[in-house]
């Protein structure tokens, strides 16, 4: 087809079926790093590799204001979220983040997440349990401990599958997005309770804690947030918290495949660890890519880029690129022991710099929670049963079918 013919054709059903295979495909066959089509009636350029990622990430490029379709913001970020905002605005808010997600600020929360997976993992003794549901309620319980809200033991299923729901419909149509709305309208309106009783002395928030700051956050503007969007940003501290959720069935299905992996995570050897949680993060599928749009005319290797058109930045496509990773789709977890990541070559959570640009600010806290639950899943005597194990590239966020079921021993096993 002639390429001037692909500029006019559009993608949106060809994403919708082939999900994260999408923009890898159209990269390969067209033999670039730089693709222009079109998507929901839209000029859109998608764009490949480290240097791509640079491009991407300058707010001279690329802004991400008005850029998030409304599904997405419905559903999974939330309106008014940080992920929205540009300049000095982001930077005043993004601020609030890094301060509590990055250097150390954490450690509460691996030790915590720790103790809820030893305490979980008693009851499945002798009982087939999926993993990814165990794990869903196991970082819920840890992550509202962390954050100072308060969460009844008996709400926690209830409040984990809400925090599941809003991920996993925001990239689709259909029961999966409703529910993911409903799943959104339901917490924002519990957090934003919250918020308004900590401010009004009626409830407690611990000092240091994430309900703590996003109660006493004042943006750029010198305004402390409305409760509204002060639910929204505490969500964007819980809920990417439970979506390690994906990482940690992800690791139990490599454990599977790889069982050799087991007796080093075992061992627990931090270089190891972390490295496992790299490769895990870099073989299996989350984001297929990030987008934004056009802040003037632009140029990509010799590609014009329309202001105001959508960029796509290719994830899925890097993190399986053979120019980046020898033997791509192998999974191997010492590509990563004693490796020095740059900031714009391993991408599953963004490029950049995490305390200034759009890069997830909780990209430290994905490693160590994984790698701390990877050790102690390897650590889990138990067998595999019979199941379903595909991981559907069309859907998106994808995971194993089946959610990883495990017939974890009992006392006489």
């Amino acid at each position: 087809m002639p390429t001037d013919l692909l500029h006019r054709v559009d993608d949106t059903l060809t994403l919708a079926i082939q999900g994260y295979g999408w923009l890898p495909n159209r990269l390969r066959a067209d033999q670039t790093d730089v693709v222009r089509t079109r998507l929901m009636g839209q000029t859109a350029v998608a764009l490949h590799g480290p240097d791509a990622a640079r491009f991407f990430y300058d707010e001279r490029h690329i802004r991400r204001h008005g850029a998030i379709p409304e599904p997405i913001r419905g559903t999974l970020f939330g309106k008014g979220a940080v992920h929205t905002l540009d300049g000095e605005p982001h930077r005043v808010r993004k601020a609030m983040f890094t301060s509590l997600l990055m250097s150390g600020g954490f450690d509460g929360l691996v030790t915590r997440t720790e103790v809820a997976w030893d305490e979980a993992a008693r009851s499945w003794a002798g009982r087939r349990v999926v993993l990814f549901t165990e794990t869903a309620e196991v970082l819920t319980r840890a992550v509202c401990d962390w954050a100072g809200v308060p969460v009844d033991d008996r709400d926690v299923p209830e409040l984990a599958a809400n925090l599941v729901a809003e991920v996993d419909g925001f990239a689709t149509a259909g029961p999966r997005h409703w529910r993911a709305r409903r799943s959104r309208g339901r917490l924002e309106r519990r957090f934003g309770d919250l918020v308004d009783r900590v401010r009004r002395g009626e409830a407690t928030a611990p000092e240091g804690s994430a309900l703590a700051a996003v109660a006493a956050h004042e943006d750029s503007d010198g305004r402390l947030l409305d409760p509204k969007t002060a639910a929204v940003e505490l969500l964007n501290i819980i809920r990417p918290t439970v979506a390690i959720t994906w990482f940690v069935a992800f690791a139990g299905h490599a454990l599977h495949r790889w069982p050799a992996h087991r007796d080093r995570l075992r061992a627990a050897e931090p270089a190891f660890v972390e490295a496992f949680a790299h490769e895990v993060r870099r073989f299996y599928p989350f984001a297929p890519f990030v987008g934004g749009r056009a802040v003037t005319d632009l140029s990509w290797r010799g590609t014009d880029i329309p202001s105001g058109a959508i960029v796509l930045l290719d994830l899925h496509g890097q993190n399986h690129d053979a120019r980046l990773w020898k033997d791509p789709y192998r999974f191997d977890p010492d590509r990563f022991v004693g490796r020095e990541i740059g900031p714009f070559d391993l991408v599953p959570q963004g490029g950049g710099d995490p305390r200034t640009g759009h890069r997830c600010p909780g990209e430290q806290i994905t490693v160590a929670l994984l790698g701390a639950l990877a050790v102690r899943l390897a650590r889990l005597d138990y067998r595999v049963p019979d199941q379903d194990l595909d991981i559907p590239l069309h859907r998106i966020p994808t995971r194993p079918v089946s959610g990883v079921v495990l017939a974890v021993a009992g006392p006489s096993d």
